[in-house]
């Protein structure tokens, strides 16, 4: 039923935007000056989030939390294309009641207000497009041999790819819109949001372009790990 998956994927997304923002804001406070600290926290806690709300959703809408990957998933049959503006709508929707549901817990002043976080130049373009092709190859390479592991894989990928990318992975055009209404530690200028999309459409595209050669079908059942 489109309701329920649809309720799914904003109350998903919202949780995880929870985490992001809520978590960014904590680590700021509590390691206050040490910014590695604070984002090592930040990682943390996101990482985990994502593993427990895959596993908590994956089974009623796919878990997508994510216009790039609704977006890959209908490419390849997964989804009905019908479907894909309701949970566009739903990822955007349900990240900025996270965003809020954020600033209301640790009383930031407004439920949503600009980042002055700049993020922009050519460096932090190609460590979104790397994040987002990273992302979806894992999604895609897991999906299609161990369909179980999703979840450990997804929430691993982005805590290293916090990390090792320099624009510190957001990899998903629902999180960077609602990031740029919150002027915190995980938040974005709005004016290089939209690079920052570009770079995550192009990454994800790339990744399924290429796992359409690598792993063109999904497992039949007897190739599945054994229960």
């Amino acid at each position: 039923m489109l309701l329920k998956k649809v309720v799914a994927e904003a109350l998903g997304t919202a949780l995880l935007l929870a985490a992001v923002v809520g978590s960014g804001i904590m680590a700021e406070e509590l390691a206050r000056p040490n910014v590695a600290l604070a984002l090592l926290a930040n990682t943390v806690a996101t990482g985990a989030a994502l593993v427990a709300l895959i596993i908590a959703f994956g089974p009623i809408s796919g878990a997508h939390f994510n216009p790039v990957v609704t977006l890959a998933d209908a490419s390849q049959g997964g989804l009905a294309w019908r479907e894909v503006p309701a949970y566009v709508g739903a990822q955007i929707a349900g990240a900025f009641i996270g965003v809020a549901a954020a600033h209301v817990m640790f009383k930031q002043p407004a439920l949503f207000f600009a980042s002055q976080h700049q993020r922009s130049g050519i460096a932090q373009l190609t460590g979104e497009f790397v994040a987002t092709f990273g992302l979806l190859a894992v999604i895609w390479g897991s999906a299609r041999r161990r369909p179980r592991h999703v979840p450990f894989a997804v929430g691993a990928y982005i805590t290293a790819a916090y990390w090792f990318t320099s624009s510190t992975s957001f990899a998903n055009p629902a999180v960077t819109l609602a990031r740029a209404a919150s002027d915190t530690f995980a938040g974005i200028r709005p004016a290089d949001a939209p690079g920052f999309i570009i770079a995550q459409l192009a990454g994800g595209a790339a990744a399924t372009a290429v796992f359409r050669w690598l792993a063109p079908s999904l497992p039949r059942a007897t190739d599945e790990e054994p229960s």
